[in-house]
């Protein structure tokens, strides 16, 4: 996992107002908490975040604060984004310890080609992992090369980094394979959905020519 460094500022204004003020300005407020330290409101870049987030890790980056009275390393435990454009409005961040262990969230990423005869039915995009905090993980691959229809994968069969350890259930269905239908047997289908759709609709006016009478 890399490590990114980011400057912070200390944050002396509260509220939408002040926070809209800071966001004007090209940075993002935040908050840093944890390990029973106050609470730190600071504000970073947002040019510099956007960029600390740009890795495969996503925000699970490991990311090493410049302050005022030295440096800290931290961890995104909430990032808030603007559902329109996207732009960051809000950043909690957790501080860690070095050797110190945390849960997460890691992507799942497919790899190979399952069987021409199955449909991929991935069911879980991330999986819950305990790591050093150092050293998360960017993601986990999943081979599913040659997967047959009614095969599965559960998160128990996935292979983790070493030092990590599965948080997940290990019964769940990451990915599984269905079989594909065929031209014939989505035609049945389509005709069965016409058909009970065309019953319905003849039921309704039953009842609403019952009702009338």
């Amino acid at each position: 996992m890399s490590e990114v460094r980011i400057a912070a500022e200390p944050r002396t204004e509260f509220g939408k107002g002040g926070a809209r003020r800071t966001r004007k300005a090209g940075k993002v407020p935040a908050v840093l908490y944890g390990h029973g330290q106050p609470p730190r409101h600071i504000s970073l870049q947002a040019h510099e975040l956007l960029h600390a987030f740009k890795t495969d890790a996503g925000t699970n980056v490991l990311l090493r604060l410049e302050l005022s009275d030295g440096t800290q390393l931290a961890l995104p435990k909430d990032v808030q984004r603007h559902p329109i454009r996207g732009s960051f409005e809000h950043v909690d961040l957790v501080i860690i310890r070095t050797g110190e262990r945390v849960t997460v969230e890691i992507p799942v990423v497919l790899v190979g080609d399952a069987h021409s005869d199955t449909l991929v039915d991935q069911q879980l995009t991330t999986v819950s992992v305990r790591a050093d905090a150092t050293d998360i993980p960017g993601s986990i691959e999943v081979d599913i090369a040659g997967l047959e229809p009614g095969a599965n994968i559960n998160a128990g069969q996935l292979v983790l980094p070493a030092g990590s350890i599965l948080d997940t259930d290990a019964g769940q269905v990451v990915v599984q394979g269905l079989a594909k239908l065929t031209v014939a047997q989505m035609d049945a289908e389509l005709a069965g959905a016409e058909q009970a759709a065309g019953g319905a609709t003849a039921a309704a006016a039953g009842e609403k020519t019952d009702a009338s009478a």
